[in-house]
């Protein structure tokens, strides 16, 4: 079993820098804005020949519990607790403040192993901080750059010796590693048969929405715990945090999102790197839930939001939160339903839960949506059915003559799922109105039963025998 490092310190000394160089990736935010990192992210960390789980926390600073700097304090002291090590940063180019020294004395009450990291020590200037950091009694601090990468043999051998040889080297897990490798196995599919669904792989869930929609607190609720900072001030949230959980036997990594809200207003810098980290979470998952308010539905940016993941090509299920503040649900429900068919045409049939994350109401329908709507994403259609289907449309409706001349549609198979996409081989596939196109589409979502998720259909022309033939004199 690997450890946990917590990295703590307070705002803007480089924590989330730190953190993006041990896991080798950009995955946290990094702004000169003191006070960036809001919630506890956790990543895998490799420093050297170390292996370890790293925790992302918030700047530490003094505030009272109801404020929002309270609330952040109080998940980085839950981080603090669940990790084996602490990595206290310190600003060697700044110095030592008096919230260093108050945060010193915490992490002497915890009384868990704590290595003091002095970072910026690159900087001309810094040996007066790097000096000033013995006085705060907790060992000998270790100079690092977290920027440009000096100091980690350092780092990695203070870990070692905070934490003991036997704790840092743990024992690899055989049966793990195999649990593993069988997990991540891919097997060929042959296009002629329909592969049943797999139920036993993780699912990938982002949640998005606009901000102060209820997204944090929605994965509250079905984690059981406060993990995620929640609060009545809009825009809480700032970067994509991961957190996994079971749902019956099945793995679930659900990915908490920034607000988005529209793009004429997203001036700051700090915001824009937000609603890209959130597009990359609707890129990366495989099913994408939209949380609307449903005091306040299908804004203009709810609708852009649905649309640009419909474009991504992800699975959507739409969430109505917020619903235990509905008067007279049912007429509610019912007007909400005529409004979704109207306005997203271009997702017919996609699902609707109404849900609560405040009181837990409506979250495991929801759950089973997610699961159906993965289901349909996943689909595979054989090509012998495809033919026999494509007979029957086009014998129903023809496609029209276009220049005097019947447009014929030959073939038919899918290329790929996830989402399902289809090629059909035809004659002039440039000539094929579109409005024949959404027939097609909407005869695959129905006789099919694909609701709700997107559907690629290419056109392809047929090879001519007689193309490179010269004509004969």
């Amino acid at each position: 079993m690997s450890f946990t490092v917590a990295i703590v310190g307070r705002p803007n000394v480089g924590k989330s820098t730190l953190f993006n160089r041990l896991v080798g990736k950009k995955l946290a935010l990094v702004d000169d804005t003191p006070g960036v990192t809001r919630d506890r992210r956790p990543g895998e960390a490799k420093l050297v020949d170390l292996r370890f789980t790293i925790i992302d926390t918030a700047g530490l600073e003094e505030a009272g519990p109801e404020t929002l700097e309270g609330r952040m304090r109080a998940q980085t002291e839950m981080a603090i607790d669940e990790a084996d090590l602490s990595l206290f940063v310190v600003d060697a180019k700044f110095g030592l403040t008096p919230i260093d020294q108050s945060l010193a004395e915490m992490l002497r009450r915890r009384g868990k192993p704590v290595v003091l990291v002095a970072n910026k020590s690159e900087a001309r200037g810094s040996d007066a901080g790097f000096y000033d950091a013995y006085t705060l009694g907790l060992g000998e601090p270790v100079p690092i750059s977290a920027e440009h990468g000096q100091g980690m043999i350092d780092l990695r051998d203070a870990i070692v010796e905070a934490l003991g040889e036997e704790r840092a080297f743990p024992e690899p897990d055989d049966e793990a590693e195999t649990d593993v490798v069988l997990s991540q196995a891919d097997t060929e599919e042959d296009e002629e048969f329909e592969p049943e669904y797999d139920d036993t792989k993780p699912l990938r869930v982002a949640i998005v929405g606009r901000p102060n929609a209820g997204k944090s607190t929605l994965i509250n609720r079905f984690l059981g715990e406060d993990r995620l900072l929640t609060g009545p001030e809009a825009g809480i949230t700032r970067d994509s945090i991961s957190v996994e959980w079971d749902w019956r036997g099945r793995t679930i990594k659900m990915f908490d999102t920034a607000g988005m809200r529209r793009k004429a207003r997203v001036q700051e810098k700090l915001e824009k790197l937000s609603v890209a980290d959130t597009l990359r979470a609707i890129r990366f998952a495989e099913t994408v839930v939209i949380v609307f308010d449903a005091t306040i539905p299908f804004e203009k940016q709810d609708l852009q939001i649905v649309d640009l993941v419909i474009r991504e090509g992800r699975a959507a299920v739409l969430a109505f939160n917020k619903w235990d503040l509905v008067e007279d649900p049912q007429a509610f429900l019912t007007d909400l339903r005529e409004k979704t068919e109207r306005l997203l045409p271009q997702a017919r049939g996609i699902r609707a839960v109404p849900i609560s994350g405040q009181t837990g109401y409506g979250l495991e329908k929801l759950m089973q949506n997610i699961i159906d709507t993965d289901m349909v994403w996943n689909k595979r259609i054989s090509t012998a059915k495809l033919n026999r289907w494509l007979d029957a449309v086009t014998t129903q409706h023809p496609p029209p003559a276009v220049s005097g001349r019947r447009l014929k549609l030959k073939y038919m198979t899918q290329v790929k799922a996830r989402p399902p996409a289809f090629m059909i081989s035809c004659t002039r596939p440039d000539a094929l109105p579109e409005s024949y196109v959404r027939y097609l589409t909407n005869g695959l979502r129905a006789d099919f039963e694909m609701p709700g998720v997107p559907i690629r259909i290419h056109f392809k022309a047929g090879e001519n025998p007689f193309e490179n033939r010269k004509k004969k004199r």
